[in-house]
């Protein structure tokens, strides 16, 4: 980790975002880029997703959507935003973030890179950091007696993108405490809730109560394709809410992403993703096995992926080439603030077995 990150210091992301899944490259046959679900949607959000109707606009108030929400998450529908997919909501609370007159934002690193454009791309001073405890005292760090920092805009990712890592209590805790004294608002990622393999969030419910949280249930439900995401706002943030409601596009949210949403917290929809966590948790002791035994190193990780470093003297943008010319493809973890590392994905066996033995056709192993 560069010292510049860990200490908070301003550090400039790449122009370009990058992304896993799909690209102008060869074919991927066996994506472990990407970090949505391999296994298949379950079959009441797919009958529903095909049944939308496309012939007619959807209500650009949203209010049946938000009144079934309402009561599956048990959250006042004014104050749930559907967006299209997670990084339109993240633009959208940067852009109200800075109408607020916020100009500093802190994000995660390694993270996603989508915090930080956001950011950027309104003028606002980004700064990263490597965990919960350096966050807290970036916050509150002072220069004579005075606070170094005006209040900002921080992004929690729970479990984080691209680690697997999820805080503690006491790093909640002392976050919560830091927020308060510095006057920052909190927005809290929690895209890969439902692909969480191990415990549960720590998050504490005072805390989630005053944070903005963000939610994408299309990864753990295999629809990536389909833009769909939803933003709850705090509880006391009514007004802020109706603002964010006016900053997006009518229609944000397509016919398609009103059925995913609608089932997605459903209690079928839960059933069926209770029974494939299990699933993936055989799959990923199978997979973390496979190359742990080959020389491969993994980060603690609490979801479907984690970040990996490949055996000693590997050059990775090689790596990820040759992999592709098999049909493979791996996340180069560099962009996201891990050089050095790869994010991979639990796959099906399947796949498994074709990395491995891609591996070893490449002389990696």
């Amino acid at each position: 980790m560069d010292p510049a990150l860990a200490s908070g210091m301003d550090t400039h992301m790449p122009p370009l975002i990058e992304h896993g899944g799909p690209d102008d490259g060869p074919e991927v046959q066996h994506d472990f880029s990407s970090n949505a679900s391999p296994l298949p949607t379950p079959a009441s959000v797919l009958r529903a997703v095909d049944a939308a109707d496309r012939t007619r606009y959807p209500d650009p108030a949203y209010a049946q959507l938000r009144r079934t929400l309402a009561t599956q998450l048990a959250h006042p529908q004014e104050l749930l935003l559907p967006s299209a997919g997670g990084a339109e909501a993240i633009r959208r609370l940067t852009l109200w973030a800075t109408l607020q007159g916020l100009r500093h934002v802190w994000v995660p690193r390694p993270g996603f890179g989508e915090y930080a454009a956001a950011a950027e791309a309104l003028g606002l001073r980004v700064h990263a950091y490597e965990d919960l405890p350096s966050l807290s005292r970036g916050l509150c760090a002072q220069e004579d007696g005075l606070p170094m920092m005006s209040p900002a805009l921080v992004w929690v990712c729970d479990p984080c993108n691209p680690t697997g890592a999820s805080p503690l209590p006491d790093a909640w805790q002392a976050l919560g405490d830091a927020l308060l004294n510095s006057g920052s608002e909190l927005a809290i990622d929690l895209a890969y809730e439902a692909l969480r393999l191990d415990g549960r969030s720590q998050l504490p419910p005072a805390l989630a109560e005053r944070a903005w949280r963000l939610r994408c249930p299309n990864k753990a439900l295999s629809l990536t394709g389909v833009r769909a995401g939803l933003i709850e706002a705090p509880l006391a943030a009514v007004e802020a809410a109706a603002q964010l409601r006016r900053l997006a596009p009518s229609w944000v949210l397509s016919a398609e992403g009103v059925a995913l949403l609608s089932q997605a917290w459903q209690p079928e929809t839960r059933e069926a993703l209770r029974q494939q966590r299990e699933q993936l948790r055989g799959w990923r002791l199978s997979q973390h096995s496979a190359l742990h035994r080959h020389g491969w190193v993994a980060r603690p990780s609490v979801c479907n992926f984690s970040l990996w470093r490949p055996p000693s003297g590997t050059h990775v943008p090689s790596l990820l080439l040759a992999l592709r010319q098999h049909g493979i493809k791996l996340r180069n973890a560099t962009s996201l603030g891990a050089p050095g590392w790869v994010r991979l994905s639990v796959q099906r066996p399947q796949s498994q077995d074709a990395l491995l033995q891609a591996l070893m056709d490449i002389e990696c192993l």
